[in-house]
C-alpha cells in the first residue's frame, strides 16, 4: 500500500504573511487572539490591528510581513492565530480549481509539485472540516472539477477535460 502525499507542509518561509490588508479578524479571531496573548481586546486591536472601513485586520511590518511573523520561527501566535491563516493552503480557489493550485504550488514550498489536485482537494476538505473553518461552506466533490492540463503543462489531474465535454455546466 503506497503512502499518500501530505497536502501541505509548512516551511515557515513566511511567504503567505506577506502582504498588506489581506487578513480580516473576526470576532472569534479576536477573542482567539486575546487568549494567546493574554491580552484585552482594546490592547490587541491598538498594538496589532488597524480598521480598514468597518473591518478589522491584522497589521503588516515595515518589512511587509505579518507583525506576527518572525523570519526562522513562523507565526508567533500560531495557536491563536486567525482562521484564514490557519486555513491556508487549502482556500477555495486552490481546492476547487487546478490552475488555482498550480499557481499555488509555485509560490508556497509547502505544497509538494507532485501532488494531484484531486488528493490536494480531498485532504483540504477533510482538514479545513476537521479544524472547524468551513462555517457552512459547501465544497464540490472531487469528480466536479475539470481539468485543464492540455492548457497548462505540469498541472496534475485526475479528470480528463475530453470526459466533461459537452457538459453545459462548463464551458469549453
Amino acid at each position: 500500500m503506497s503512502q499518500e502525499t501530505q497536502a501541505f507542509s509548512c516551511k515557515m518561509c513566511g511567504h503567505c504573511c506577506k502582504g498588506k490588508g489581506g487578513i480580516v479578524v473576526s470576532p472569534s479571531d479576536l477573542k482567539r487572539l486575546c487568549t494567546t496573548l493574554r491580552m484585552e481586546e482594546e490592547e490587541v486591536i491598538r498594538q496589532f490591528g488597524e480598521y480598514v472601513g468597518t473591518k478589522l485586520k491584522i497589521r503588516v511590518g515595515e518589512d511587509g510581513y505579518c507583525i506576527f511573523f518572525r523570519e526562522g520561527k513562523g507565526c508567533i501566535v500560531h495557536e491563536g492565530k486567525p482562521s484564514i491563516c490557519k486555513a491556508w493552503p487549502f482556500f477555495r480557489g486552490n481546492i476547487e480549481d487546478p490552475v488555482s493550485l498550480h499557481l499555488a504550488k509555485d509560490f508556497c514550498p509547502g505544497i509538494p509539485k507532485e501532488i494531484s489536485h484531486a488528493d490536494f482537494a480531498a485532504q483540504g476538505k477533510r482538514y479545513l472540516q476537521e479544524n472547524g473553518l468551513l462555517d457552512g461552506v459547501v465544497l464540490p466533490a472531487a469528480e466536479d472539477f475539470a481539468c485543464y492540463q492540455q492548457h497548462i503543462p505540469g498541472v496534475l489531474c485526475d479528470t480528463r477535460l475530453d470526459a466533461v465535454a459537452g457538459d453545459s455546466r462548463i464551458g469549453t
